[in-house]
């Protein structure tokens, strides 16, 4: 690494953060991509050249618009929604919605610029991008989400197209969701354009295994790390925070792979449970009722404890999966896993540990596999639904939990190579980080200046 990478880096930060203000997350996002880019730069300086690290942290196009709706009592709601088409170097764009009272334009754009580097870990031909809104689906009826829906949709479905931009769900978006926006997307293009949504329902064009996975391919991923250190999910002892889609399905493979998921939380506390997880009554509570993790306590016996405003990070366990939102385990939590002999924590959200976290983990030899490579199943196997789609198929659950299972063990060698080929070996990061990158610069490279 020389002095001038390292002047060269930085000067263009400096540059982001000022054309970017008010934008953490996206900052976090870029400056974790760019320390890594240092390593890359210092051995292969011509993807410095073309504005290539320029071009590829500005998104090729920022859609913001406004989404009235009627709400149950006749009154006119407003919201703001987003889509942000970051990289098509290598496909079209592709990355889910979110809705949730705390989505902004930096919250989607830090979103689809790790899309970028997560679909191409997948090695499939995918682009990335990232949207949604401010609107809260919690509290509302169904009417109300469906005609909010059909009014998001109303401007987005002119920007999207499955050779051009296919979202899938996110945080809030889920298989209700996806279709109010896939009718109206029908209702207003005149035709069944099946691929550009991911996510659909099974009898309309989904894929069976999109609901498990992004948390069967987290777990499948960890596995291959634990591998690697000659260990196995068999008899270790498991935290997943969060209780939505994510975590409730990395806790069914976990458990079918011999673990004890000792934890679950959501945002008003966490359940320790160290019998381990009753996922029937878990995705009843959850996906049908759509309680809080306290009816679980309540309802499982079984040694469960519901602890308010807690902290699931102090519970003692073998490996840790934060399945919930961005920097949920921060510093201090990462210093209260490996005091209770963590040795493992892979990301089944966005960004959910801090820097300080991260850098902890790293410079205290607990294996760390960051989101874009560890949460990456769900954007793997939205490209397998839409290989589906376009060829008018329906795989098996069998053969395309194959796939998933082969796509998350080719991205941990992937990455594992790529961190011992810039002599980082362990430093799951750098290598998801350079190996993702790679793919993209050398697309864009080869595709000129556009």
């Amino acid at each position: 690494m020389t002095a001038s990478v390292d002047t060269q880096i930085s000067e263009y930060y400096d540059k982001l953060l000022k054309r970017n203000a008010g934008e953490p997350e996206f900052h976090q996002a870029v400056s974790e991509v760019l320390d890594s880019l240092k390593i890359v730069l210092g051995k292969d300086p011509h993807y410095a050249d073309y504005g290539l690290i320029e071009r590829l942290c500005e998104p090729e196009r920022q859609l913001i618009f406004r989404v009235p709706w009627t709400d149950d009592n006749g009154d006119i709601q407003v919201n703001r929604g987003f889509r942000v088409q970051f990289n098509s170097a290598l496909g079209p764009y592709k990355g889910g919605l979110r809705f949730h009272p705390s989505v902004n334009l930096g919250i989607i754009k830090f979103l689809g610029f790790e899309q970028i580097f997560k679909n191409s870990l997948t090695g499939l031909p995918i682009g990335g991008g990232k949207g949604g809104s401010d609107f809260d689906p919690k509290g509302k009826s169904d009417r109300e989400i469906m005609r909010f829906c059909q009014s998001f949709m109303t401007e987005l479905y002119r920007h999207i197209g499955e050779y051009r931009d296919v979202p899938a769900g996110d945080i809030g978006v889920g298989g209700r969701e996806i279709g109010y926006l896939f009718g109206q997307y029908r209702r207003l293009s005149n035709q069944h354009e099946s691929g550009v949504l991911t996510g659909k329902g099974l009898t309309w064009g989904g894929s069976l295994v999109r609901t498990e996975a992004t948390g069967y391919g987290l777990v499948y991923l960890t596995s291959e790390m634990m591998k690697a250190h000659n260990e196995s999910f068999e008899g270790a002892k498991v935290i997943v925070s969060g209780s939505g889609n994510v975590a409730i399905y990395a806790a069914e493979k976990v458990q079918q792979l011999g673990g004890t998921v000792v934890a679950m939380s959501d945002s008003s506390g966490y359940v320790s449970t160290p019998n381990g997880v009753d996922l029937e009554l878990l995705k009843d509570i959850k996906e049908v009722r759509r309680a809080r993790i306290s009816a679980y306590a309540a309802e499982a016996g079984n040694g469960a404890e519901y602890h308010k405003g807690g902290n699931i990070w102090e519970v003692k366990a073998d490996v840790a999966l934060p399945c919930a939102t961005q920097n949920e385990l921060d510093g201090e939590s990462a210093k209260l896993l490996a005091a209770n002999g963590t040795r493992y924590v892979a990301e089944g959200a966005n960004m959910p540990s801090t820097p300080e976290a991260v850098h902890f983990f790293l410079q205290n030899d607990i294996h760390y596999a960051p989101g874009k490579a560890a949460n990456a199943g769900g954007v793997a196997t939205s490209a397998l639904e839409m290989q589906q789609n376009a060829s008018r198929d329906s795989w098996s659950f069998e053969y395309t939990d194959q796939r998933l299972h082969e796509i998350m063990s080719n991205i941990f060698k992937d990455i594992d190579k790529t961190a011992k080929d810039y002599d980082r070996e362990g430093d799951y990061v750098a290598g998801a980080n350079i190996a993702g990158f790679k793919k993209v610069a050398d697309a864009m490279l080869a595709q000129g200046v556009i």
